[in-house]
């Protein structure tokens, strides 16, 4: 009888599946699209508010503090709540933000404190110096602050670049992101069995290619990230094996007054094996090591909220 009804349960929620996936892809776009017709500034402020309120109360929380705890085993009960509440405020004004992303980036050269967006000191130059090489690179970037951020600045001073991202799962969401997306952020490869090669073509026709690297990735290599033993996507790793081109990291750090700094780390090394040729495993670790002293500078603003250690 139990076996019975087990399987009658199982049979309704794949049934149920597909209207649940509408309706929740319906309020999902409403929400999205009406966002946009709020300040983009008080809409962060209301739903950072909105999510440090909920967030406590859904299991996310519990990841979240079991890897603070583990990450950062120096610091008391008090100090991980207070690093986790910065976390619900940062996911929730990523979400109000991200309505607006396609007015987001917002930098004055002739004057830094006027728009939203600041350089760190050094990341013009860098920068200017990847867009004239005649060549491409490798970027990577993490969840931190506003992580949507880093591919509006490639096509906002004629930076060609590709950039790898996961679809979500329900239709009418991914078909309201990609329309936001599509405005300014260069080209967008999803992350289906042939994106490898399409990212490996983009670089041979000095095309930027960037890519989000700091989750937790089944088939992926073995690294330690704050002293835990992990796995890390290895892509941007083998694609450098196959071409060899520069490797530079993105962060954008969340400052106040809704602004934000984007900074362009020094080339990363890749690590070599006995033949010359680039390590997968050791590059792998190098572009952590770079996440994790990021991470380590402004830990409120990273997702902790997804098992990074398994």
């Amino acid at each position: 009888m139990r076996r019975l009804f087990l399987r009658t349960r199982a049979i309704l929620r794949d049934a149920l599946k597909p209207v649940t996936g509408t309706i929740v892809g319906a309020i999902a776009v409403g929400l999205l699209r009406a966002t946009r017709y709020f300040d983009p500034d008080k809409t962060a402020n209301f739903f950072g508010s909105v999510t440090r309120t909920i967030g406590p109360w859904l299991r996310e929380h519990k990841i979240g503090r079991a890897n603070l705890t583990a990450a950062f085993p120096e610091k008391s009960p008090g100090e991980i709540d207070t690093i986790l509440m910065g976390v619900w405020e940062n996911l929730g004004r990523v979400g109000a933000e991200f309505a607006h992303i396609d007015h987001l980036w917002d930098l004055n050269p002739e004057s830094w404190e006027s728009g939203r967006i600041e350089p760190a000191p050094g990341s013009i130059e860098k920068f200017l110096a990847l867009r004239d090489d005649g060549k491409g690179a490798l970027i990577f970037a993490s969840h931190l602050a506003n992580w949507e951020l880093p591919a509006l600045a490639a096509p906002a001073y004629g930076l060609e670049s590709a950039v790898l991202f996961r679809r979500p799962n329900i239709a009418a969401v991914d078909r309201a992101i990609q329309d936001i997306r599509a405005v300014n952020m260069g080209t967008m490869v999803a992350t289906t069995h042939d994106a490898p090669l399409r990212l490996a073509q983009a670089l041979q026709n000095g095309i930027h290619v960037g890519m989000l690297v700091d989750q937790h990735f089944g088939r992926g290599v073995d690294i330690t990230f704050f002293g835990q033993k992990t796995k890390a996507n290895p892509l941007l790793a083998r694609l450098a094996r196959q071409i060899e081109v520069p490797i530079h990291g993105v962060r954008i750090i969340r400052l106040p007054n809704h602004r934000f700094r984007v900074e362009v780390s020094d080339e990363v090394t890749p690590v070599r094996d006995a033949e010359g040729k680039i390590d997968v495993q050791g590059t792998t670790q190098a572009i952590n090591s770079v996440i994790e002293g990021w991470v380590r500078e402004h830990p409120e603003q990273w997702l902790w909220l997804h098992r990074r250690w398994r």
